[in-house]
């Protein structure tokens, strides 16, 4: 029986281009075991001690819009032309079970079977914004190992996607051309945050697909783009057949071009402070929550809304105040 690679020589072994040892690595990223979160520590400091040069991009939009077809068509673009793509595939998880089907890693059988690719299919775990928990640190693993795109295609609930647009350079919102009343379908929230919209499975209708491609570029007009001197292009394409995916590769190139490296590197800088801040109150409030008198309090406060002795709103309120005397103690 062979024994369990230190997590030293795990590292070693993706640094050196081993897609086991980053499939490994990424199996103790997503653990929630105290041992594997102490070992993801130090690989996510390992890893990130060496910046590198790459390309984030995520894909978003409606279920059955054809994110997966249009990664692998994506991601097969860029690995035929001397790159290495990785591809983060977040599924949704059950709400009754927590489990997920996985499929994507299925359905990208040409990308996932290429040695300079590598697809990760994991479980969202009802985490909102379309990402997982640990999408980040992910990005960060797969840069490490040298993967210089990395696409993450988000769960596709919809309207959520707000993680994602925080994670990525560039943030690509895929539509149908024949969904009906499209500029109404797609809030103005999410929209906005997107870098380019896709018309895809233009291959459907092509005339309600010039349409549509008319219609948001129309819409986007009323819109700021994320990058001020960068247009959110309308782009149509049809993966299946492969037409127009050459067209958003040019495009992606043009973002990624010195002329707009700076803006790049200022958004990662906001993203890491942000991804912080997010971080810092998530382990405040879970630090917090298990303190012995915290817990004892927020106890009888539950028993007091459930009998409907206490407003909910007043609750909330003498607890914080609770937890302000606790505060110091905690931390």
């Amino acid at each position: 029986m062979m024994s369990e690679p230190s997590i030293e020589q795990v590292y070693r072994d993706l640094t050196s281009g081993s897609r086991r040892a980053l499939a490994k690595a990424l199996s103790i990223i997503e653990s929630t075991s105290p041992k594997d979160r102490e070992h993801a520590m130090w690989l996510l400091d390992q890893c990130a001690s060496q910046p590198h040069r790459t390309k984030r991009i995520g894909l978003t939009g409606a279920p059955g819009v054809g994110k997966s077809t249009f990664a692998e068509a994506l991601g097969m673009t860029c690995v035929e032309r001397g790159e290495r793509v990785a591809v983060l595939a977040v599924d949704p998880s059950s709400r009754k079970s927590g489990g997920s089907i996985l499929g994507d890693k299925v359905r990208m059988q040409h990308l996932s079977n290429h040695p300079r690719a590598f697809v990760r299919p994991s479980p969202s775990r009802l985490a909102l914004g379309g990402t997982t928990p640990t999408t980040r640190d992910a990005i960060i693993v797969c840069e490490a190992a040298g993967y210089s795109t990395v696409i993450v295609e988000s769960v596709g609930v919809g309207q959520s996607e707000t993680d994602l647009s925080d994670m990525v350079d560039v943030f690509l919102l895929l539509v149908l051309p024949t969904a009906g009343d499209e500029v109404q379908g797609i809030k103005r929230g999410i929209m906005e945050m997107a870098h380019a919209i896709i018309v895809a499975k233009t291959d459907i209708d092509e005339q309600a697909a010039r349409m549509a491609t008319a219609m948001y570029t129309s819409a986007l007009r009323l819109l700021h783009p994320p990058i001020p001197s960068l247009p959110v292009p309308v782009l149509p394409i049809s993966s299946r057949e492969g037409s127009g995916v050459s067209d958003v590769v040019a495009w992606l190139d043009g973002v990624f071009a010195d002329g707009y490296h700076q803006e790049l590197v200022d958004q990662r800088r906001r993203q890491r402070r942000a991804w912080f801040d997010a971080i810092l109150q998530q382990q405040i409030v879970r630090r917090l929550m298990q303190h012995p008198d915290v817990t004892e309090r927020l106890h009888t406060l539950h028993n007091d809304v459930d009998n409907g002795t206490r407003v909910p709103t007043v609750a909330v309120h003498q607890f914080l105040a609770h937890v302000s005397l606790s505060f110091q103690e905690v931390i």
